[in-house]
């Protein structure tokens, strides 16, 4: 059977049929993606307003694609105090926001009640804002160095009132990749464990993947199909995010970013390998915001959010420094054809704009 008759009878793909997928037109993609699409979700797009936080950027941990970490290239070390956390937090909450998406660098030198008390104190006097906070690769992290099971660790995160995960730290799972552009930090193995564990104490999290850098086409369809089979044991994955790599301040050294058929393709191709997670983000901090709504067309159905502050993706040349102004976002989704819907951090829907 050929891969358009398996695309037409909405037939799961393995990872043979998965990697034809790259060689058929763009719009052909377009077509099949866009039908699961709006099979799912009709012309809806899905925002939130959120505030993102980066509390330090020491890193004991050496990534070849990271722009953020003080250790490399940033000489500008900082860690905020809980207090400045706290303040960022009540500015933030006067303007509605719903989310407070915390992940940083891995800092040896804060202790693991520094960590924990930020997301208490946050619960405490905001405990109707969501707290999505730390990644697998911080976790692991914080396992090692603080010598505790992730069991345990994931126990300590929701006592102290983390709601969901960020699906940060996924990279790129083939481990020959991750041993040039990560080596030393979360393998893919214990990314996978990690999310795995948050799934079965009954928490949801997100998942993305780093495309862009020197992985092949296989490699991306490779991460893919081992989300799948953990969405497929566990179903506790809320979203996929497809990361577009910043090419920027780092020692990867890439040439030139990767065009925006290829990226169009990977959002498309991620909507139809992904049959068993329902939201495809393209997340507009790495892609910009134009191709964020293209890729509406394009399989996607989420943009994220407005953000308001982001240093990670912005300290590699991505022009997401100071996020979008909420009115901006609305009017710039409804004039895309879509229609804008207000989502909390696990896609319940709050209002339709």
């Amino acid at each position: 059977m050929s891969i358009i008759e398996k695309l037409e009878n909405n037939e799961r793909l393995n990872y043979e049929d998965a990697i034809k997928l790259y060689d058929l037109d763009l719009f052909i993609l377009a077509k099949y993606a866009n039908r699961i699409r709006e099979e799912k979700h009709g012309k809806k797009t899905y925002f939130n307003i959120n505030r993102h936080i980066n509390p330090t950027n020491i890193c004991k941990d050496v990534c070849q694609f990271c722009a953020y970490s003080a250790s490399r290239k940033n000489p500008l070390q900082y860690t905020l105090t809980h207090e400045e956390i706290l303040e960022i937090v009540k500015t933030s909450s006067k303007k509605d926001i719903k989310e407070v998406h915390i992940v940083s660098a891995h800092n040896p030198n804060t202790g693991l009640q520094w960590y924990m008390d930020v997301f208490k104190k946050i619960k405490e006097n905001f405990p109707s804002i969501h707290v999505k906070a730390l990644t697998a690769a911080e976790i692991h992290f914080l396992s090692t160095e603080y010598n505790l099971t992730y069991e345990e660790l994931i126990a300590k995160m929701i006592e102290h009132g983390i709601d969901s995960m960020p699906g940060g730290g996924a990279e790129i799972f083939d481990e020959k990749v991750r041993k040039k552009i990560c080596g030393g930090k979360v393998t893919s193995q214990q990314w996978l464990d990690i999310h795995r564990t948050w799934h079965k104490a009954g928490k949801q999290s997100n998942a993305t993947m780093l495309f862009g850098h020197v992985e092949s086409r296989e490699h991306r369809i490779d991460h893919m199909i081992r989300l799948r089979d953990l969405q497929d044991e566990t179903g506790g994955f809320n979203a996929f995010i497809p990361l577009v790599y910043q090419t920027e301040n780092n020692y990867l050294k890439i040439d030139a970013p990767l065009t925006g058929v290829e990226i169009l393709k990977t959002y498309a191709i991620a909507r139809i390998v992904l049959d068993n997670i329902s939201n495809i983000k393209a997340y507009w901090a790495t892609s910009t915001v134009k191709l964020a709504l293209i890729a509406q067309e394009f399989g996607s159905n989420d943009v994220d959010g407005t953000i308001e502050k982001e240093s990670i993706q912005s300290a590699a040349g991505a022009t997401s420094a100071k996020g979008v102004a909420l009115k901006e976002f609305v009017d710039l989704i409804r004039n895309t054809g879509f229609t804008p819907v207000e989502r909390d951090s696990v896609y319940n829907e709050l209002k339709t704009w």
